[in-house]
């Protein structure tokens, strides 16, 4: 791969000194592009416009923060879906300090993805993890809106998937067509599937919904060999925690 300082360091050099200057002038662009950590021309011009070039780390929540963000409104849910991909990750403390300003950042939608995709796209398993965590993302309000759709769809094909294989991805997520969790859950029900009491201290709670949902995360499941059938319930199973924990939080009115 030729990056941006090489090649243009090369073309310098070309016009200044023929072929002995290309050659002088393509090692110091080699230099300039590892010391800045310029891989593509998105990369260059992402520099000259004071933002950071993206890590693979850092990519995935600047796709998740757009996709919360494509409906107008980020909600308790996309953030409580971005902190349980955090924990998935196992991150340390620093590198969710990153994932958070990446989130923040793609709430933004100034950055250019196409780059980043495309060279993704020769990582197919990862592509396929960043493509199921959009999915999570997406449905983490119980809806999934036409703009984040087509958003998923293009960076899909970015990454070397049709729209149908991206769209197949779905419906590990989906949620079924049944009546409303919310709406069938009691606040002892509640309690019962955290395993917690009315009595149970706030970070107890915490404490008990994320230990679960690292249990049932369909990611852990489908690692293991899992059907899609036994993916898909899992992801029933953690989106049931979820709106139990978002019950118990509301009526103990704690964050």
């Amino acid at each position: 791969m030729l990056w941006p300082g090489t090649l243009i360091g090369a073309g310098a050099g070309f016009a200044i000194a023929s072929i002995p200057g290309a050659m002088l002038g393509a090692l110091l662009g080699q230099a300039l592009d590892r010391r800045l950590h310029l891989q593509s021309w998105a990369h260059l011009w992402e520099k000259f416009g004071g933002r950071s070039v993206l890590r693979n780390d850092e990519l995935l929540f600047v796709l998740l923060g757009r996709l919360a963000k494509s409906d107008g409104r980020v909600v308790d849910g996309h953030i409580q879906q971005a902190r349980q991909e955090m924990r998935s990750l196992e991150m340390t403390e620093s590198a969710q300090r990153r994932a958070i300003a990446a989130f923040n950042r793609g709430k933004s939608g100034h950055d250019r993805l196409r780059g980043y995709l495309r060279r993704l796209s020769t990582q197919p398993y990862a592509a396929e993890g960043v493509l199921r965590a959009c999915w999570r993302m997406v449905w983490a309000d119980g809806r999934a809106g036409s703009s984040e759709r087509e958003l998923i769809a293009q960076w899909g094909k970015w990454l070397g998937w049709t729209r149908q294989q991206v769209q197949a991805l779905a419906t590990d997520y989906e949620p079924q067509k049944r009546p409303s969790v919310s709406n069938a859950v009691t606040y002892q029900d509640a309690l019962q599937l955290l395993g917690v009491s009315a009595t149970s201290e706030p970070a107890q709670i915490k404490r008990a919904y994320r230990r679960l949902l690292s249990r049932h995360h369909p990611d852990k499941i489908a690692g293991s060999g899992a059907t899609a059938l036994q993916v898909r319930e899992a992801t029933d199973k953690t989106r049931e925690l979820h709106t139990a924990y978002t019950l118990i939080r509301e009526r103990r009115d704690f964050r």
